[in-house]
């Protein structure tokens, strides 16, 4: 019995676009990841099958019970709701201390029923989860990780037939994280997973891809998905190659064609001028050799069309198949000492004093709990704030990048914030670097508020690798929310990269393949 079932489904935005159109699908696997590059529409697709959003056209049949979780709740974020309340257990621990203080009213009995130990348990379990322990701490003033594991553990722990999750991932520390996979694998109802994240994706038993070619069902888990992926890519290149085999060899059949009917008609007057053969007999060849030209003319048309159109739908399915890339100017860097930390304490986070050496070249993985202090540390760095105790020497021009890439002026279109961030830099040759990431023509007048995650980050990329000071790179958490193809491209070019970076992220395949050589902890 599938546990989610949709027919036809389609959702057009207010202006008449079309986001996905006539989409079907039947969750049968109860662990399902749904996966595709930003701004597909993923979440809006979650959205309708969560009965939260209604499609534009189609149905969905829901089970009896289910849940979502959201990467942000504003209703938190904006409410008093103290953790006991957002839990639902407040009413409890009300009941036990009017008990406690002498009310023996037997309304508060049946509102404890067997709860006794709750005052005791609660505590336990959030300081379990790295959660302050008051349980009257409004959640408002919660960071955005302990945010994120409040409303997990509460999904988690429920009963509920199906959750939805979108982006569960995001703000988790490496600690939460295998947190959340433990509670994923010992939940009991079905889990539709809506991420970028390779981790929790490899414990899904099947993968759905939403692109603009359908939604596509895979078996298996995210390696199986990648690996079934790279077969039917191979196979479509050759499907390609085939029908351009078969186009050049039916231009060079019309060209023969052509050539025979020229070398017949040639034939055809020089017999009449001869008067060998009765005019009309002549005229009847004619006649039948222009009915068999056109027929063949025809076939020709229909087979190249034929040929056109299937190539058009193996190239859309290419382009959803082969991964980008994203080349970052590699000027080699000298190896010179440029960040030295002597029994630094920073102001915020972690209490542990840090002596850290890095050189030009370095590829840095910074690591440690959320709240250990790594931001804190890369605005230390930046000068922002200053250490609390301790020696901080620099001698190297840095760069900044956040996981909103706000290096990107919002009113300024792409070629703007390239030429104006990057020094000496012509109109030409902006123009040559945005087409090298797939920005062409007159889409280099887009503004930057107008740009998906994955081109604000090639763009700023190409800004940060063209600074003619060769900056050491502050990457913070840059891979949060970007697509997985986006996040292989990213590793990708950072791997590549001759100069030096510090990289805060809590994605450790991204981290590996951005070429990471030495881990830091906080």
């Amino acid at each position: 019995m599938p546990v989610v079932q949709a027919y036809n489904i389609s959702h057009q935005f207010d202006n008449g676009e079309m986001l996905f159109q006539q989409l079907s699908c039947s969750m049968t696997s109860h662990r399902v990841g749904l996966v595709g590059r930003n701004g597909v529409g993923k979440s809006i697709f979650a959205s309708i099958l969560s009965g939260e959003q209604q499609p534009s056209s189609g149905t969905v049949t829901l089970p009896k019970s289910h849940a979502v979780y959201r990467q942000q709740s504003s209703q938190l974020l904006s409410s008093e709701l103290s953790i006991a309340q957002f839990l639902g257990k407040d009413e409890v621990l009300k009941a036990i201390k009017h008990v406690e203080s002498g009310d023996c009213s037997q309304h508060w009995f049946d509102v404890i029923k067997e709860q006794w130990e709750l005052p005791l348990q609660l505590p336990q379990q959030l300081k379990e989860l790295g959660l302050p322990q008051d349980t009257d701490l409004p959640c408002a003033q919660l960071s955005g990780g302990q945010l994120a594991r409040l409303q997990l553990w509460h999904l988690l722990e429920s009963n509920v037939e199906l959750l939805i999750l979108d982006e569960p991932s995001h703000h988790l520390d490496a600690q939460a994280k295998r947190w959340l996979l433990e509670s994923m694998r010992a939940f009991k109802g079905a889990i539709l997973l809506v991420s970028h994240d390779r981790m929790l994706l490899r414990e899904m038993n099947e993968i759905w891809e939403l692109s603009g070619l359908g939604l596509q069902v895979f078996g298996g888990n995210y390696d199986v998905y990648t690996k079934q992926k790279s077969a039917e890519l191979q196979a479509v290149e050759r499907k390609l190659a085939s029908v351009d085999k078969q186009r050049k060899k039916l231009e060079i059949q019309a060209q023969r064609n052509r050539e025979k009917a020229e070398q017949r008609a040639a034939k055809g007057i020089k017999l009449r001028k001869e008067g060998s053969q009765a005019t009309i007999l002549l005229d009847y060849k004619k006649d039948q050799a222009a009915s068999r030209a056109s027929n063949r003319k025809k076939n020709d048309q229909l087979r190249h069309a034929y040929l056109q159109d299937k190539e058009q739908v193996l190239k859309a399915r290419k382009e959803q198949l082969k991964g980008q890339k994203l080349y970052l100017e590699d000027t080699p860097s000298r190896l010179r000492k440029v960040i030295s930390i002597l029994q630094g304490v920073l102001p915020f986070g972690s209490t542990k004093p840090i002596s850290l050496q890095v050189y030009a070249n370095d590829k840095i993985h910074l690591i440690g709990k959320n709240g250990s202090g790594k931001s804190t540390l890369l605005k230390t760095l930046l000068g922002k704030i200053s250490l609390h105790r301790g020696e901080l020497r620099l001698n190297t021009p840095l760069y900044y990048l956040d996981q909103q890439f706000g290096v990107i002026r919002a009113e300024l279109s792409i070629l703007e914030n390239l030429q104006q961030q990057c020094s000496g830099i012509t109109e030409s040759d902006a123009r040559t670097l945005l087409a090298g990431i797939g920005i062409r023509r007159d889409g280099v007048f887009r503004l930057g508020y107008m740009l998906s995650g994955g081109e604000k980050m090639k763009l700023a990329m190409l800004i940060v690798s063209h600074q003619p000071e060769q900056p050491l790179l502050l990457l913070d958490e840059p891979d949060n929310h970007l697509d997985i193809d986006s996040k292989i491209m990213l590793a990708q070019a950072l791997c590549n990269y001759r100069g030096g970076f510090i990289l805060v992220s809590h994605d450790h395949d991204f981290a590996r393949e951005s070429g990471i050589q030495v881990q830091v902890t906080l």
